[in-house]
């Protein structure tokens, strides 16, 4: 919210007006502190915002202070060792003065505020009455209007962002449970409620996804991809992430080239991930039968992150396709890259099925099982 000093118009010179003179407190030997007022209190804006570093001021002629404090960040202030008496309590703080230029003054006051022996007053600033702004010239009236009304629809935007969230974690307990229809109409309502935030569509792409529900999720993922691409501060990781379920969504569907497209979306928009999201798309086109695009997919992915095991065998399974047979042995004769992905792969994964594969295929072209991954 706006913290404007919209109280800096009311002139100090209003004070001569409005505040009567009394006789200030002669100074005598100081009393017991038991004998002593308190005084705490706190100064707000016309917005409602906390006033800090104001000074506030006893006295008891409205001009001379007998005792000062200073209001915090949270616009409170507190003093103690106050003689007991009647006091006129001023709030100084920034005012213009007739040539506009801002200089300290008196932004409010109360009169009469009686400090007892031992007590304790409160005694608050609320520059946010109504009698207090109908002194403010009526331009500054205005604006404090206008913002006060901005300042509302930002609470209730706030308000139904934070309820929004509420349902989005309350939709993804419900997919971690297995109760998608509920997920899915959870989500639709944030979706409701904030249509125009691609982070609702993504959820409810994710909630179809669980259900199985593939093109539902299709479409919901493309709505979010075009409001998340369209925000004024994108964020490339979760644009990535949708582009990858998208991804999924596709291959599901066995739209394997849209698929293959939306992994390289998601690469390209969060490449600190783009091992993962090659990876991916070289499971796809593996699963598909597409050697060497999948091969394509497994080196890039490689290169990307090459501590994953996963790439290493697709890549052999893919160039292994174009392996021939020796006549005379009767041996399979890999093409250059194919053991050595292999190799690689087992270093990682010795052990699973596909380990065993890898195995079967470099003992079949007489290559050198290491002793390292041999399985056990």
């Amino acid at each position: 919210m706006t913290n404007t000093r919209f109280a800096a118009l009311l002139m100090a010179a209003t004070m001569s007006t409005t505040m009567g003179t009394s006789a200030a407190w002669a100074q005598t030997t100081a009393a017991p502190a038991a004998a002593m007022s308190k005084i705490h209190g706190h100064a707000q804006d016309p917005l409602s915002q906390p006033l800090a570093n104001d000074k506030v001021e006893i006295t008891t002629d409205g001009k001379t202070p007998l005792y000062t404090f200073t209001t915090d960040a949270n616009g409170d202030y507190k003093g103690d060792g106050i003689k007991p008496g009647t006091y006129i309590i001023l709030l100084i703080g920034k005012i213009k003065d007739k040539s506009g230029k801002p200089v300290e003054g008196t932004v409010d006051f109360q009169q009469n505020v009686k400090l007892t022996t031992g007590g304790d007053t409160a005694v608050d600033f609320d520059l946010s009455r109504a009698d207090y702004i109908s002194k403010l010239p009526p331009e500054i009236q205005k604006q404090i209007a206008e913002t006060r009304k901005q300042n509302a629809a930002a609470q209730q935007e706030n308000a139904k962002i934070k309820n929004v969230n509420k349902v989005l974690i309350q939709a993804r307990d419900a997919r971690k449970a297995g109760n998608f229809d509920q997920a899915i109409s959870l989500d639709q309502q944030a979706t409701v409620a904030k249509p125009d935030v691609g982070l609702t569509w993504y959820e409810l792409g994710d909630s179809y996804l669980a259900a199985k529900k593939y093109d539902d999720a299709v479409t919901n993922y493309k709505k979010a991809l075009t409001l998340m691409s369209a925000e004024k501060a994108p964020k490339p990781e979760v644009i990535a992430a949708a582009d990858n379920n998208l991804g999924e969504a596709l291959a599901k569907s066995n739209k394997t080239p849209d698929a293959v497209a939306a992994y390289e979306a998601a690469a390209k928009a969060n490449p600190a991930q783009a091992g993962m999201y090659y990876t991916n798309e070289a499971v796809v086109l593996f699963k598909a039968g597409q050697g060497d695009p999948a091969a394509a997919a497994a080196d890039k992915a490689i290169a990307a992150d090459p501590t994953k095991a996963i790439p290493y065998y697709i890549k052999g399974w893919a160039l292994v396709q174009h392996a021939t047979v020796d006549n005379k042995t009767g041996k399979i004769q890999l093409p250059p890259g194919c053991a050595d992905a292999y190799r690689k792969f087992l270093d990682m994964a010795p052990n699973g099925p596909l380990a065993d594969d890898a195995r079967n295929i470099l003992t079949q072209a007489g290559e050198t099982i290491h002793s390292s991954y041999k399985k056990h």
